[in-house]
């Protein structure tokens, strides 16, 4: 499956819109802790154990954009976009989305 943030994929053929899909995920407020106390690992005032975690939400979230789409019968998302929000009480979780247009195209 072809995953792209333009809206058109140059010397292809769109034949089929099949419209908006997404993909979300939350990180509770227990992964933030756990990574708070790995804080440790800053290096060059980055946190190692943080960027992991963001990573695996934003994968997640894009995995299941892309089930989504191939459940449509799509073989690419374009115009793909990632969100990130904070959420609950004093932003103790994380959500990240990603949505984007499911298509169907041919070389």
């Amino acid at each position: 499956m072809l995953i792209t943030t333009t809206n058109s994929l140059e010397g292809k053929t769109i034949v089929s819109y099949y419209g908006v899909v997404a993909g979300e995920t939350i990180i509770g407020a227990n992964i933030f802790k756990d990574i708070l106390a790995g804080i440790r690992d800053i290096v060059g005032g980055r946190s190692g154990s943080y960027e992991r975690v963001l990573k695996e939400a934003r994968e997640t979230a894009i995995r299941e954009m892309t089930q989504r789409a191939f459940e449509l019968g799509a073989n690419a998302v374009i115009g793909v976009d990632l969100d990130y929000e904070t959420l609950g009480q004093g932003g103790s979780m994380l959500m990240v989305t990603a949505t984007g247009t499911a298509i169907f195209f041919k070389d």
